[in-house]
């Protein structure tokens, strides 16, 4: 009897299992739902802090200065300036002096100032992952990682884009790609800063926004290369990282049914932010190459990444060196090219680099790091203090 009725219980439950992830698939398909569940927009992680009160996340008073900039649609971006450390030391007195919190003129305060008028400063513009605000989880050891590498000239500009946090408006693919553009022509324009002292930094969906943006000034009638851009954990597409992916390594979304290919072609058809880092990718290294354009690109991912699998860097790196290579090397010839020039660094994982004239390719596959833990990691510091100085070797 008590067989009977756990097989009763067992089906309730799965039915039950069954209702709810055919509803989930239902909602999929609307463009609000969809929204919510790619970017995760609404989840602040800030554990009721106060963004305007920086310091309550562990920065001196007014190292970091909260304000906004405005798009070219007129929405309005909330982003904070972080000062390198030595810096903020050789000018505490002022800094402490100026009234903490929001700044609603940015460009009057010292902070500023110690930008634009340092011909030395450098600027790494920080692309967020998905949920979370720019005070969420593992992003504020991220811009002291950003940093640590010359803590006397790396400012760190990091925002949020419509929709997260305080800033106004709902994310899209397009949207976002918008709000990224405002943020660099800020820099450029606003803080004076020439491209080649500008860095992207983009984490999980911010790597998408990195090669988008760096797609976008590429490809201008007068291109615009920045410095360079360091990719952590990014993803081939969206289309693709779906068929595996499970929020927090736990939670699949449509990779159970990626088993019944014609089901999930279908449903894959409601995709509506594609995020394609694969053409864009391809698209950016070849502009640069035939534009004899300087450029740089280091992807780096954790083989313990439960949110998006390391593969999708392999992938992104095979085809950014294929799109580099001129000699008319076959895809299976530059593979095993790659595979051959990569160094085994043990413990600490692998590095493998592909040069041309005009640049450089490196993929850093680290043994651990997770999905966020890695940001804070000095591999982070390494890259953008290697960029740098590949860029200006006189800077160094």
């Amino acid at each position: 009897m008590w067989v009977y009725t756990l097989i009763q219980y067992a089906s309730a439950a799965a039915t039950l299992v069954a209702g709810f992830y055919a509803c989930l698939l239902i909602l999929l398909t609307t463009a609000t739902f969809q929204s919510h569940v790619v970017y995760l927009h609404k989840i602040q992680v800030t554990w009721f802090k106060d963004l305007n009160k920086p310091e309550s996340f562990g920065f001196l008073r007014n190292q970091v200065t909260p304000f906004t900039i405005e798009t070219s649609e007129g929405g309005k971006l909330y982003a904070w300036h972080l000062l390198p450390t030595e810096l903020y030391r050789q000018h505490e007195s002022q800094l402490i002096a100026e009234p903490s919190g929001f700044s609603t003129d940015f460009t009057s305060r010292v902070a500023f100032k110690l930008l634009r008028h340092d011909p030395d400063a450098r600027l790494v513009i920080h692309m967020h992952g998905a949920a979370g605000t720019v005070g969420s989880g593992y992003r504020v050891p991220n811009y002291r990682a950003l940093s640590a590498g010359e803590p006397r000239k790396i400012h760190v500009l990091a925002f949020d884009y419509r929709g997260f946090g305080h800033s106004s408006g709902i994310p899209s693919e397009h949207g976002l790609i918008l709000d990224a553009i405002s943020v660099v022509e800020w820099a450029i324009s606003t803080a004076g800063l020439p491209p080649s002292r500008i860095l992207i930094f983009g984490q999980s969906i911010g790597t998408a926004v990195t090669l988008a943006i760096s797609e976008h000034f590429a490809l201008q009638s007068r291109p615009v290369v920045f410095a360079g851009a360091v990719l952590v954990a990014p993803f081939v597409d969206v289309t693709t990282l779906v068929a595996t992916y499970s929020v927090a390594g736990v939670v699949p979304i449509l990779s159970p049914l990626a088993r019944f290919p014609r089901a999930f072609a279908y449903l894959k058809t409601f995709i509506r932010d594609k995020w394609s880092s694969q053409e864009r990718i391809t698209r950016y290294v070849r502009a640069n190459e035939q534009n004899n354009e300087k450029y740089q690109v280091t992807l780096i991912h954790a083989q313990d990444d439960w949110d998006i699998p390391w593969q999708h860097t392999e992938t992104l790196f095979q085809l950014a060196v294929e799109a580099a290579t001129t000699d008319g090397v076959s895809r299976d010839d530059c593979f095993e090219r790659n595979v051959k020039s990569k160094v085994d660094l043990g413990a600490a994982g692998s590095v493998v680099e592909q040069r041309t004239e005009n640049g450089i390719i490196r993929e850093e596959i680290l043994r651990t790091g997770l999905h966020d833990v890695i940001m804070g990691n000095p591999v982070i510091s390494l890259a953008v203090m290697r960029i740098f100085a590949a860029a200006d070797p006189s800077w160094n």
